[in-house]
């Protein structure tokens, strides 16, 4: 007897809860689909289903035995499927997340040159400072700026990243500059509690690692408000390089602690599925990799660094 078709014969009895249903939408004999599941029962030498007159109902090894049958089945589909080439051309809708900033800078550019070479797809995208839930809030790839905690999730490394202190000029003329961490705690401090942010400020000068926890007078939600009210001359704030670098440029703001290092942050592209992921989630992760990499590596680095 085929195995996959046992197991064809096993869930379509378990979806419609009737033989004969079954054997309709299979395109059996209800005999030959009482013959398949009888076999299947003897040689998994257990019961599966309850019989009744009126119903067939899943016993509780039934139950778990439905899990894994529906799992084969949809492997074996997905391979068969990607074998004969049916998954080469991305096709359908796909949702994307990322944080706000480095979404729009990076992750959004990226996306429009990937549907430009695919027409047949579209794509949502949603930047957020804060971590979103792939499988209940419906994304099909995150880009996550950060350690990445142990899971069940797929993840593609794109890069790192670097932290700088920075203020106003107007900030450091009333009340100077901190020349080491310990400095920090006399000062006004912005802190950003979105996404890849944290309260501890580790730097590292020489090799000896220094951890300066300030105790912030602002706390804000996205590190976009921390920036503003470090440019408005209201304190020191820590940002990633690239989320300061055009206000740096242009005097707005400048750069805090040089000679001191910060912890590279990792960067991840990450997805729910494996290696049989879907044609539009393997064509985005593959295209977008490396764009998003090259962009982060062209990033103006501190001075000293």
């Amino acid at each position: 007897m085929d195995r996959f078709r046992e197991l064809s014969t096993f869930l379509a009895v378990a979806e419609e809860g009737a033989f004969s249903a079954a054997a309709r939408r299979l395109g059996m004999s209800p005999p030959a689909v009482t013959r398949t599941i009888s076999a299947l029962e003897a040689r998994l030498a257990t019961a599966l289903f309850v019989r009744t007159t009126r119903r067939v109902a899943l016993t509780a090894a039934g139950e778990r035995f439905r899990v894994d049958a529906a799992t084969i089945l949809r492997d074996l589909n997905e391979a068969e499927a990607s074998a004969a080439g049916l998954h080469e051309a991305p096709h359908g809708r796909l949702r994307v997340t990322a944080p706000v900033l480095f979404g729009e800078r990076f992750v959004a550019p990226a996306l429009c040159d990937f549907l430009d070479r695919h027409p047949a797809m579209t794509a949502e995208a949603v930047f957020l400072d804060r971590i979103a839930d792939l499988i209940e809030e419906g994304f099909d790839v995150a880009l996550r700026i950060g350690d990445l905690p142990d899971s069940s999730l797929v993840a593609r490394r794109v890069g790192t990243l670097r932290r700088i202190v920075v203020a106003a000029p107007a900030y450091l003329d009333r009340h100077g500059a901190p020349q080491a961490p310990k400095d920090l705690a006399r000062h006004r401090i912005v802190l950003a509690t979105g996404s890849g942010a944290a309260g501890n400020w580790d730097f590292v000068r020489g090799g000896v690692r220094r951890v300066a926890r300030p105790a912030p007078t602002l706390r804000v939600n996205t590190v976009s408000a921390a920036i503003d009210a470090a440019i408005a001359g209201f304190g020191i704030a820590r940002a990633f390089s690239y989320q300061v670098d055009a206000a740096i440029a242009r005097g707005a703001l400048v750069e805090l602690l040089a000679g001191y290092e910060s912890r590279e942050v990792p960067v991840h592209l990450v997805h729910q599925e494996g290696s049989r992921a879907a044609a539009k989630i393997r064509a985005f992760v593959d295209f977008a990799a490396p764009l998003i990499r090259r962009a982060a590596g062209s990033l103006p680095r501190p001075e000293g660094a």
